[in-house]
């Protein structure tokens, strides 16, 4: 079974930028579509950005379109979500999910990491 682990969330001044990066375990890495989502206090959980195996970006919606950027490295079994010109309502904690061959939705995922971002 595939392991996630986030890394790369803290505290940045708003208009800041943060990386996050999120490790697979296994070596089927290639072979999973993987996506971004982040959940903020009351709030639900939601998708802020997918990328199918090929690499390409299959989601990104209007609220972070331009500023967030979803990526992957394979050799490193590695996704990443560059944040850039990060606004107080970003504020959340951004989990990392895979949707292993055959699921219908994202069904590993990892702890979590808090980004906090303050005006």
């Amino acid at each position: 079974q595939v392991e996630l682990v986030e890394s790369g969330g803290g505290l940045v001044q708003a208009g800041g930028s943060l990386r996050l990066s999120c490790a697979a375990s296994g070596r089927t890495f290639s072979s999973y579509a993987m996506g971004w989502f982040r959940q903020a206090p009351g709030k639900e959980r939601e998708l802020v950005a997918a990328i199918n195996r090929g690499g390409s970006t299959a989601y990104i919606p209007d609220s972070v379109k331009g500023r967030f950027t979803i990526s992957r490295d394979t050799a490193q079994n590695t996704v990443y979500l560059q944040m850039d010109s990060l606004k107080p309502e970003d504020t959340a904690v951004y989990f990392c999910a895979a949707r292993t061959p055959g699921a219908v939705a994202y069904n590993v995922w990892g702890q979590g990491t808090r980004v906090t971002v303050s005006s």
